[in-house]
């Protein structure tokens, strides 16, 4: 499809608009998403707003940022894609970039009050995180099981590639457990599928990178490569929503040196307070790992290396989705990768969110108090970041 001018400008208009308010994470995103555009501007059904969000719940990577992807590439082909996840991400991607500048000038962090209180709201993040997911991927005594060896797991052996290991594992468990429980049912009706040349071609990039960059950044050496490698990876290997992304770059961003801890934490606290997708944590890493006034440039290629897999993926998916979907061994495999994901999730609940960040019985006040403004009293968690962060420097 060719994308007419003023399509691409409506396309930029509605998702520039829903960048800036799409606060409450990936959840929110989608009833923020369906309303705009199923409900009011009846972009396209019900069914077939369904049917692409299975298949971006089934893809690695951040679920709404790819349904954006989606919803860009319905209504004006690649173009509007782009352009749809282009506007989506630049509001919380600017501001993370600008608050990157002001920890990087701001020197030494480790005493800020203001800093351990943004620690502080990610242990509340992530355990509102790991109970929403729980509660809703791990109804039954199999997968609540399954959940929690993942955690063992990854508490005595905590690198980025057990990871991957566990959520495959996990996969392959719940096909086993659960391939003749699930129902089978058949794809809802779409305009979606088209370009299964292309769409081949975008897979097969895809996974070819995940190849070509490790090997070429061993024989150039390059530093940047190396980053672009990192986050390449990360954004390919993530499931389960934005959270687990968390305990995968840090694995890769904080080991070798490139962001301290406190750094890396203080932007995931940050990144819980603007709008859009948490992926944009990439912008703020980017800018610290580069420095320097031009740091932002880094920032945005971290940006683009974390969000191309998903990009790749969801392009090329769409059109063969439909042939999968209603498989119940594609069913049954989610099943079982998705309680793994809880499990990742709640080990790094402990390592490091709860390591870095509570240190007295003060702390497990505080991040008490901020998860029951998040999970009872519902209060947005960009407000709930801005009190953690004002409590840490006027009372810890």
């Amino acid at each position: 499809m060719k994308a007419r001018p003023h399509r691409v400008r409506e396309i930029a208009a509605v998702f520039l608009k829903l960048g800036c308010i799409s606060f409450g994470g990936p959840v929110a995103h989608l009833g923020y998403l369906r309303e705009e555009l199923v409900a009011r501007r009846r972009w396209l059904d019900d069914a077939a707003y369904s049917d692409l969000v299975a298949l971006c719940q089934f893809l690695p990577g951040p679920a709404s940022s790819q349904v954006v992807f989606g919803l860009g590439m319905s209504r004006g082909g690649l173009l509007g894609a782009a352009v749809a996840s282009a506007c989506f991400t630049l509001p919380s991607a600017l501001l993370m970039i600008l608050f990157a500048y002001g920890v990087t000038f701001m020197g030494d962090l480790r005493e800020a009050g203001w800093l351990h209180g943004l620690k502080l709201a990610a242990v509340a993040v992530v355990a509102q995180a790991v109970w929403g997911m729980g509660v809703k991927l791990c109804p039954d005594r199999a997968r609540a099981s399954l959940a929690l060896a993942a955690a063992a797991v990854l508490l005595v052996v905590p690198t980025a590639i057990v990871q991957v290991g566990v959520i495959a594992a996990g996969a392959l468990i719940g096909w086993a457990i659960y391939r003749r429980e699930v129902p089978i049912n058949g794809p809802a009706a779409t305009g979606l599928v088209r370009g299964h040349l292309v769409a081949a071609a975008a897979l097969v990039a895809c996974f070819a990178l995940l190849i070509i960059l490790p090997a070429v950044a061993t024989a150039t050496g390059s530093r940047g490569v190396q980053v672009f490698d990192s986050f390449y990876r990360s954004g390919s290997l993530v499931f389960g929503g934005g959270h687990v992304i968390l305990p995968l770059l840090r694995a890769e961003v904080v080991p070798p040196g490139w962001v301290a801890d406190d750094a890396f934490l203080a932007g995931y606290g940050a990144a819980q307070a603007v709008p859009g997708p948490l992926f944009t944590l990439a912008a703020y890493l980017g800018t610290v790992i580069h420095g320097g006034p031009d740091a932002w440039l880094g920032g945005v290629a971290c940006l683009a290396a974390i969000f191309l897999p998903a990009w790749l993926l969801v392009g090329g998916a769409l059109p063969f989705w439909h042939l999968l979907r209603g498989k119940a061994w594609t069913q049954a495999a989610l099943r079982g990768a998705n309680a793994a994901v809880v499990g990742v999730l709640l080990a790094a609940l402990y390592n490091p969110v709860w390591k870095e960040g509570v240190r007295s019985a003060a702390d497990v006040a505080v991040a008490l108090a901020v998860f029951a403004l998040l999970e009872t009293w519902r209060l947005p968690a960009w407000l709930v970041v801005v009190v953690a962060a004002a409590a840490g420097q006027w009372l810890l």
